[in-house]
């Protein structure tokens, strides 16, 4: 009877473990490694198609679509051999839809530089003909990097951008808007007023209805930004509408923009100075409301004492955010708004860092073009060298704050965290994965000699717990946590370093 009682008793003990594995319910899975795949692989993740998950990968002359299943298996390579040389490609765009994926890119041959869509299947495979989608002429001495590419939220809408600087006060906008199945919509020809060479504009983002939004400003010098506005165009109107930020006597950082588009709004925020390069004091937040053509929030958020004491991490109280920038934006079906913030900055024997060292690139880019493009690219180019001197890159505390739809602060959340490297911040820095009902944030954690994948979660209300390791941590693989994408509500593939190649892990939760 006795017996039988412990056997009772085990069981219950093996269902309640069982209960709690299954209530987190995380676990990963890890491609293999291939020869091809070392640390001068360029890839790009392109997402879910039809079951499989597909990453873009390019090493020297080669360029191809490895195919996975649910277990991380390669089933087929895809070789690209329509694509250009990798010296005459300029770069990449995909999109990615359940059963297809458009493939846009750019290449330049005898000074004219193609812009291209190719339509692939669930297995990377070419479906029909290319499609030219546009093409430009371009000088010996121009920059080839034309056209800016960017896509709706709900993928039914794609812009292909480019900008004339030919007048030098007057930029001339070229904007091509195609739907899903890369059906022409209409063309836009937009003229923008450049006060002087200091005046330069932002990233180009689109929204479901098919508005162009982006930001103008002037920033001296690589200097704090004076004066912004934000930009964008309505359908059925053939001239931008302008709204300029009440930001007199206050300096801005960088412009970071965000679409509502359940809310129909636009969201700009930016770290600001009370003082001309002067220690960050808090946010800028402006929020926007397209249908009424009016700013429905418009403030500075000064941080407090408590939180400068909370992240400052190594800084004083007073200089606790000099380092922090702004990594993600989140908005809510409820018109409120979370940013993401991390402290990251860089030592060396050679220099003394700061922000304004041309961290956002030259004052004078983009002067001697006739075109110019906001495009950043998202690939990680692993073969391009970082820098010819000793840095090591750090990257420390996160600040997660969660904004009301009218702007007031519902609560904040500081997370600990110091992690360096050499050479390279690869293994650094932090992504955020939305569940719907709570946020996971992914980060490197320094065990002994290895890094480990730490999974921090979040709730609607502000409440942080952190949660068990990960299942299935291989000692092996070291996480690239802040290249890593999320291709469906529960499923996010990061990729690794194991033994000197490039691989890809999928972090499911149950």
């Amino acid at each position: 009877m006795k017996k039988l009682a412990k056997l009772f008793a085990l069981a219950g003990l093996f269902a309640l473990t069982l209960l709690h594995e299954h209530s987190f319910g995380q676990r990963i899975i890890y491609s293999d490694p291939e020869k091809d795949d070392n640390r001068r692989l360029n890839f790009e993740i392109i997402g879910r198609v039809g079951g499989n998950f597909l990453v873009f990968k390019n090493n020297r002359a080669r360029s191809w679509i490895t195919v996975m299943d649910e277990e991380m298996q390669v089933t087929a390579k895809e070789e690209l051999g329509y694509l250009p040389n990798p010296d005459k490609t300029i770069n990449v765009d995909f999109f990615a839809y359940p059963e297809h994926i458009w493939m846009i890119y750019q290449y330049e041959r005898k000074n004219i530089v193609y812009c291209m869509a190719a339509k692939l299947d669930r297995m990377g495979r070419r479906m029909g003909e290319l499609i030219e989608l546009d093409t430009t002429q371009v000088g010996f001495a121009s920059d080839n990097r034309l056209y800016a590419v960017t896509g709706s939220e709900d993928k039914r809408k794609i812009a292909v951008t480019k900008i004339n600087t030919r007048d030098r006060g007057l930029y001339r906008v070229s904007s091509l808007l195609f739907n899903d199945k890369m059906d022409l919509i209409r063309k836009d020809l937009l003229y923008i007023p450049i006060e002087d060479r200091t005046v330069q504009l932002g990233d180009i983002e689109i929204d479901n209805e098919g508005s162009l939004v982006l930001t103008r400003f002037q920033r001296t010098f690589n200097d704090n930004i004076s004066n912004a506005s934000l930009l964008y165009l309505k359908p059925g109107v053939d001239t931008l509408v302008e709204y300029r930020l009440s930001i007199a006597g206050k300096w801005l950082d960088n412009l970071r923009i965000k679409i509502d588009n359940y809310n129909k709004r636009y969201i700009l925020t930016s770290l600001f100075s009370q003082e001309r390069r002067g220690g960050i004091d808090g946010y800028y937040l402006l929020v926007y409301n397209k249908s009424q053509s009016t700013p429905q929030v418009e403030q500075l958020y000064t941080f407090s004492d408590q939180i400068r004491q909370e992240a400052k991490g190594n800084a004083t109280t007073k200089t606790a955010f000099n380092d922090y920038f702004i990594r993600h934006l989140i908005t809510r079906r409820d018109g409120g708004l979370l940013i993401g913030s991390e402290s990251y900055y860089t030592t060396s024997r050679a220099n003394t860092w700061n922000r304004w060292d041309y961290l956002y690139g030259s004052p004078f880019w983009g002067m001697n073009n006739f075109y110019i493009s906001p495009y950043s690219n998202r690939m990680w180019w692993g073969s391009m060298p970082r820098n010819q001197q000793a840095v090591r890159y750090h990257a420390d505390n996160i600040l997660i704050q969660s904004f009301s739809p009218v702007g007031e602060l519902e609560w904040s959340q500081v997370i600990s965290k110091s992690q360096f490297d050499d050479e390279t911040d690869d293994l650094l820095s932090f992504q955020l994965m939305n569940t719907g009902g709570e946020l996971h944030v992914l980060y490197n954690q320094q065990e002994r000699r290895d890094k480990l994948l730490s999974d921090l979660t979040i709730q609607a209300t502000g409440q942080s717990a952190r949660n068990p390791a990960l299942k299935n941590l291989d000692n092996g693989h070291q996480f690239m946590p802040a290249r890593g994408k999320q291709v469906s509500s529960r499923i996010m593939i990061v990729p690794t370093v194991y033994r000197g190649y490039i691989c890809f892990a999928k972090v499911e939760y149950n």
